[in-house]
């Protein structure tokens, strides 16, 4: 099978996110990096190609020169991945699906909603794959939970508690990771809502399998002279009357990463960790417990067709990342892949966020999530 050509928007020195890109995309042997514009610098960008090990030539200082200079090719590039800060995704995407190049995206969708449903309109209009970069719901266990769900072992969803708290942001934000996302002028109008609140309110929807309906939201601003929120408390309502609580922080002294989400039904509950990633604890209404561990016999199909080692062998992160590029190449091949987020789950995304900042800002209480 011929590998899929990948181009890199972003990710040049010093970035976290680009790496994990490269890493996931490449970790199935369906997908190569082979051309990028790593930075707006092309000295940067030459640079980046070489801890990338790609040609040099083909680094490009400009998106519009590396999607001429790939058409041109016999070899050129087959999809574009977008993982640069926030405001760069609206351009970025926009111009390769108007080059014919389907587009990977990093979350949040795009800097604003407005862009958002820009953005979903061209995907509309060129008809071309795309997909967002929601890491989590590429981890077997949170597809296992998500099919138990559906399959009614939890009976009717009562309550819902997702929490992401970190404490990476509670002093001054110094370094390349730090600086953009506290600048509303590359992050866009959400801190800590639009970079890991936004995962757990997918995280939410993906597994339950429902919408939020409504929402009351408090985000604070904590650190002193900080312009975007680092702290999120969102009260959420879901279609089936179910309640929910999201909480996200970057300002949790001694925290990591620990994403959790504990479900509740009426016949039995559900918790999962990003921390613990390869345990998945079920509770029945008759008090029995059931531990289900990654790679084990016991797991669906969904979970079991992207696990890839036995039980006992952990898998994370970068094997979850991988999951989302190996559905995102089947669906560039022609097959099927309808657990990837799209373009309607980066949309909803974008609209938590704007709805929680808007309705905090204002103090306006409950207020209806609309896309």
């Amino acid at each position: 099978m011929t590998r899929l050509r990948m181009g890199m928007v972003g990710g040049g020195p010093g970035a976290f996110i680009g790496p994990v890109h490269r890493i996931a995309a490449e970790l199935d042997g369906e997908i190569a990096l082979v051309a990028g514009v790593f930075s707006s610098d092309a000295g940067r960008s030459r640079a980046a190609a070489g801890s990338y090990r790609i040609d040099p030539e083909r680094a490009y200082g400009s998106l519009d020169e590396m999607l001429a200079a790939e058409r041109a090719r016999a070899d050129g590039i087959d999809f574009v991945a977008v993982v640069t800060p926030n405001h760069n995704h609206l351009p970025s995407a926009r111009a390769a699906l108007r080059a014919g190049l389907p587009v990977i995206c990093d979350k949040p969708l795009t800097a604003t909603l407005a862009e958002a449903h820009e953005l979903a309109a061209v995907v509309a209009e060129t008809g071309l794959p795309f997909a967002v970069t929601h890491t989590y719901s590429g981890y077997p266990l949170v597809r296992e939970a998500r099919a138990r769900v559906a399959a009614g072992a939890l009976g009717i969803v009562r309550k819902v508690v997702v929490e992401y708290p970190q404490g990476w942001l509670a002093g001054e934000a110094s370094g390349k990771q730090a600086e953009w996302r506290v600048d509303p002028a590359r992050a866009g109008l959400g801190g800590c809502i639009g970079d890991i609140g936004v995962h757990a309110f997918q995280l939410a929807e993906f597994i339950t399998g429902l919408e939020v309906t409504e929402l009351l939201a408090d985000l604070g601003a904590v650190v002193p002279g900080r312009r975007l929120d680092d702290d999120c408390t969102v009260l959420l309502r879901f279609a089936n009357g179910a309640r929910g609580v999201l909480l996200a922080s970057q300002i949790e002294v001694g925290e990591l990463n620990g994403l959790r989400i504990r479900l509740y039904g009426d016949r039995g509950g559900l918790v999962w960790r990003q921390e613990q990633p390869n345990t998945l604890t079920l509770h029945t209404l008759d008090g029995r417990t059931e531990v289900v561990h990654a790679g084990g016999p016991q797991l669906g199909p969904d979970a079991a067709s992207r696990t890839r080692t036995p039980t006992g062998h952990p898998e994370g992160y970068l094997e979850a990342f991988a999951n989302l590029y190996r559905d995102f190449a089947a669906v560039l091949r022609g097959e099927e892949a309808p657990l990837l987020p799209g373009i309607a789950t980066g949309l909803r995304g974008m609209a938590f966020i704007a709805t929680a900042v808007e309705a905090s800002r204002a103090r306006a209480g409950w207020v209806p999530l609309t896309v």
